[in-house]
């Protein structure tokens, strides 16, 4: 039930059917459970949080649209969901500083000897990262929000979200350089 999410069904959320909303929450948990997982790195507060956007999507699904596809439209509402619990546990941001200009980056094909990493080091690496450098990394990596989106979302600079993708990226490279020693 993509982008034009059939009227029908549409209705029968909005009208709070039992059966529509159970439709649409197994459609739909198990992917905004991995949203959840990756920013918040903690199972239950993941689980809790995924309820609590599901409770926001079910009392606010009036507000729906039909503009963009309803996944997209909690997707949102997960993201915040989970941002608003990093914001009670005052995540931290590396503001801008002189020794790194915005137009630097971490080339995306450079390969050290090529290395080859595996998923699970990856995976691993990324959950070693500052928790301010991987909320930044998985929301433009993973959830494919623009650099101002995420800057609105957390309540910082633009800038400040480009160094902390440039930070995470290359510590990310540090950490999976130092696994192959």
């Amino acid at each position: 039930m993509e982008y034009g999410t059939d009227h029908k069904f549409l209705e029968k959320l909005k009208q709070k059917d039992v059966l529509a909303c159970k439709q649409l929450y197994l459609q739909y948990a198990d992917a905004m459970y991995n949203v959840c997982l990756r920013i918040l790195q903690h199972q239950a507060e993941a689980e809790d949080a995924l309820q609590e956007a599901f409770i926001k999507v079910f009392n606010n699904i009036q507000q729906y649209r039909n503009e963009s596809s309803i996944g997209s439209w909690i997707k949102q509402i997960v993201t915040n969901t989970c941002l608003n619990v990093l914001k009670k546990r005052k995540i931290t941001f590396d503001e801008l500083k002189d020794d790194v200009s915005e137009s630097e980056s971490v080339s995306e094909n450079e390969s050290e000897n090529g290395n080859d990493y595996s998923i699970k080091d990856i995976k691993k690496v990324i959950e070693e990262l500052p928790q301010g450098y991987r909320v930044v990394f998985n929301l433009y990596m993973f959830e494919d929000y623009s650099h101002k989106q995420i800057a609105d979302m957390l309540e910082i600079s633009e800038s400040t979200a480009k160094t902390q993708l440039f930070k995470a990226k290359r510590k990310l490279k540090e950490l999976l350089l130092a696994k192959k020693r």
